[in-house]
């Protein structure tokens, strides 16, 4: 009976052993082209929320309108608007120029953003004084508060289109613009 054991115990042993160098032998799968290009996209995506979200916060907050240019916006920078879409950095520079001299004090906040490939949405909320001259709109010292959303498609790493959606009638409104009943 001890031989039994004994010979069960160098038997045990031998397997185990035989065991872990097969496991030591066994060679890493590389990750696949697809898991990499995930990461990849993974990563891009990641890079155009980080840009995106500072690039936003200098232009209205920092109220650095340069930072519309070609290092940020494709070339044909797209915004899709009524009645015509503004297409081009200088007619997209001028567009939002009118937020900058329309309103004082301004703060613009990020509620939120996330996106998917090449597509971010945008969460957010837009305060200031209407103290200057607003797309003709003489200034009526009325302060506003206002949230949008704005969908984006990103191309190579730049802003290549928006479109900005909030309740205008609420923000004319607040304008004066507008009665409120």
């Amino acid at each position: 009976m001890k031989s039994i054991n004994f010979i069960t115990k160098v038997i045990f042993v031998l397997l185990l052993s035989i065991s872990m160098l097969s496991c030591k032998n066994e060679t890493v799968n590389e990750p696949s082209a697809e898991h990499l290009e995930l990461e990849r996209a993974d990563k891009q995506l990641a890079d155009n929320l980080k840009m995106y979200e500072t690039v936003w916060d200098d232009i209205i907050n920092k109220r650095e309108i340069d930072k519309i240019n070609e290092t940020n916006f494709d070339n044909n920078i797209t915004l899709i608007t009524a009645p015509e879409n503004v297409v081009g950095i200088q007619g997209f520079k001028a567009y939002y120029q009118n937020y900058l001299t329309g309103f004082s004090d301004v703060t613009f906040t990020i509620v939120d953003v996330f996106g998917q490939g090449d597509k971010i949405v945008k969460h957010w909320n837009f305060k200031g004084t209407h103290s200057g001259e607003f797309f003709g709109i003489p200034a009526s010292g009325k302060k506003v508060d206002i949230d949008g959303v704005t969908l984006v498609k990103m191309k190579d790493g730049k802003i290549a289109q928006e479109q900005d959606f909030l309740d205008n009638l609420s923000f004319y409104q607040q304008l004066g613009l507008i009665p409120t009943e």
